[in-house]
């Protein structure tokens, strides 16, 4: 196991941060952690790589405990957080050198990771003149250079343009095949994208934990429809493959699928069928979107 977190609660004075969060995470796993602002994500990923300490409860990374072998636990660790801090004035090479000097790391190995995140071509410019997607590639090769088994990453595309989205999405997703990766993002088609996992968390707790392939099983599609006539449910409740449905005003329908795919010509042909007319015909899907409102709101 890469990364254990049992029973940690975490209290800023009066305000509890963290309220007794459990979970577990296995080498090779990509894991997308979710929630609003303010529901603890950030605060987590400090206790993990032991910035801070929990209130409540034990960390264990590669089964070494936070508390009785932290040295040890962050050998193991490669950390991004939100706010890249990055020394601007320092050219490219000079600070990954500098980095791999405090991690006794060989002059070799930083031109391994130069290469491996894609800095070759500005590997001779200071920082301060990089776009912020290049900034965040040399954020995470200081990460990666004393070789970790688990990176933790808080936010790692925030602010960046498609482009760049695309490029740090690919190298996250290479450098997952022989790692554990932990990253918070509020983007969601980057968890859709990346993630074998979901971990969301709201107000401290944790409300979903789940693999990315049982959400997208799991997924809903919901039709929105306007009839020209007023319906009793039950006769609604009639259209094939229908899950539920909702009288949402007068003549105005919420109905659900079990399924993804497009349902909206099964409701046109009920209709049809039935002598109404659809006034209004709109298709949702219930995706990872949706399930973060949910939980969250």
């Amino acid at each position: 196991m890469s990364i254990e977190v049992k029973n940690i609660t975490k209290f800023y004075g009066e305000q509890k941060a963290l309220d007794a969060v459990n979970f577990s995470i296995h080498k090779g796993e990509i894991v997308g952690f979710l929630g609003p602002n303010g529901a603890g994500k950030s605060t987590m990923m400090k206790i993990i790589t032991g910035f801070i300490a929990a209130s409540e409860g034990e960390v264990l990374v590669n089964n070494f405990d936070l508390k009785s072998h932290k040295l040890e636990a962050q050998k193991n660790i490669g950390y991004l957080p939100e706010h890249n801090p990055l020394y601007l004035e320092m050219y490219v090479r000079e600070y990954l050198l500098f980095n791999a000097s405090i991690h006794k790391v060989s002059k070799d190995k930083v031109e391994n990771i130069i290469s491996k995140v894609g800095l070759t071509p500005e590997a001779h410019k200071k920082i301060n003149q990089l776009s912020k997607g290049y900034r965040q590639r040399v954020g995470l090769a200081a990460a990666l250079l004393h070789n970790p088994e688990v990176l933790i990453l808080d936010e790692p595309t925030t602010g960046l343009d498609p482009n760049q989205l695309l490029e740090i999405r690919n190298l996250i997703k290479e450098i997952g095949k022989d790692k554990t990766v932990l990253f918070s993002t509020h983007i969601m088609q980057e968890v859709e994208a990346i993630c074998d996992r979901v971990i969301l968390i709201n107000k401290g707790k944790i409300v979903a934990d789940k693999s990315l392939k049982e959400l997208q099983k799991n997924q809903e599609q919901v039709i929105e429809v306007e009839f020209d006539f007023k319906i009793e449910k039950q006769f609604v409740e009639t259209i094939p493959y229908l899950k539920s449905a909702n009288n949402i005003h007068d003549t105005n329908w919420e109905l659900v699928f079990n399924t993804t795919e497009d349902m909206r010509s099964i409701v046109f042909d009920f209709a049809q069928e039935n002598g109404l007319k659809t006034l209004k015909l709109n298709s949702k899907n219930k995706n990872l979107e949706s399930l973060f409102r949910e939980l969250t709101t």
